[in-house]
């Protein structure tokens, strides 16, 4: 138990943008796979699903991984602005990769959803991309500091 505890002191952030991360992963993958099942286009289904997952993200992020806890009004529209700002570029980054990946052949269905192995290598640039922006750009105003004893 003592490893646990070691590594969540050392690596909390992380460890909590991965945990979160993977929730938010989750509910752009079904949004995706709920849009296309529907009927709606590969494209549009990826841009859909991006748009569910920026906004659960948001909230994941600001209080559960970085620790922004401040509720005023300026902070917290200057956080929402910058992480819109920072996710409508690694959409742009994603807009692009996408269709490269499915026109090099990456196209084939997983879970019996079209496009999905494209969906996830695109997923995972997202990842990293986020994590910079966010950690660097996004919620280091906001954040609580430990107080000094």
């Amino acid at each position: 138990m003592r490893l646990v505890d070691d590594m969540m002191e050392k690596h909390r952030e992380p460890i909590l943008y991965v945990i979160w991360g993977g929730f938010t992963t989750l509910v752009t993958w079904l949004t995706y796979a709920l849009f296309i099942w529907v009927g709606v286009g590969l494209n549009p289904s990826n841009i859909l699903s991006w748009v569910c997952g920026v906004m659960f993200a948001f909230a994941a992020n600001k209080w559960m991984v970085f620790n922004s806890k401040s509720i005023e009004r300026s902070v917290i529209t200057r956080e929402f602005i910058s992480f819109i700002a920072s996710r409508i570029l690694t959409l742009a980054v994603a807009a692009v990769l996408f269709p490269i990946l499915i026109a090099i052949g990456l196209d084939q269905s997983l879970f019996e959803t079209k496009g999905f192995v494209a969906k996830i290598v695109t997923s995972i640039v997202e990842i990293i991309l986020n994590w910079v922006l966010s950690k660097y750009f996004v919620f280091k105003y906001g954040v609580e500091k430990p107080k000094a004893s």
